[in-house]
């Protein structure tokens, strides 16, 4: 294993793209839920790497292991209150058996060091309510607030095509 001063922080290039679908899967799993199919795949690494970029990935590696162990997924939303950006966590991952050596808050710490350079008003992200573990470290290491008045909702491409009177989901890359 390693400590907290053997590994490196650095945005994911298109070399890197099995290695973060690799990590990809291994959060699914974790969150016990289905692994993003070949053709999603394929999309993650065009949206990541292609011509429009829909978000920035970030990946950790150890000292001595080739392969990414962790990874931070982030997007600029925009918040018209602040009139200012507002850079979005999606998700942060750190396999297993590299957890509690640093490099989940190093990611985070990047990512907030990211939001302060680009004159964010706010970093933002959610917590599964099962994952007590994230939940305790955001609000007590970390000192962000859970924000309880508010509600997260979501339209799959099922409910966006039925609110439209679609009978089929529209699949764009």
């Amino acid at each position: 294993m390693t400590s907290p001063s053997s590994f490196q922080l650095r945005p994911a290039t298109r070399e890197d793209a099995p290695g973060l679908i690799s990590l990809i899967i291994a959060l699914a799993k974790f969150e016990e839920l289905e692994p993003p199919d070949a053709e999603a795949q394929q999309r993650l690494v065009e949206h990541a790497f292609g011509e429009r970029k829909y978000f920035e990935p970030w990946l950790a590696f150890a000292e001595g292991h080739p392969e990414p162990v962790a990874y931070a997924i982030l997007f600029t939303t925009y918040s018209t209150f602040l009139a200012k950006p507002t850079l979005y966590l999606e998700d942060l991952f750190v396999l297993p058996e590299y957890r509690k050596q640093g490099i989940g808050g190093a990611l985070l710490r990047k990512v907030v060091e990211l939001a302060d350079e680009r004159g964010c008003g706010r970093v933002e992200w959610t917590a599964l309510d099962w994952n007590v573990n994230a939940q305790q470290v955001y609000e007590q290491k970390v000192g962000a607030r859970r924000m309880s008045e508010w509600y997260l909702y979501r339209m799959t491409l099922k409910e966006i095509a039925k609110y439209l009177g679609k009978s089929e989901p529209t699949e764009q890359a």
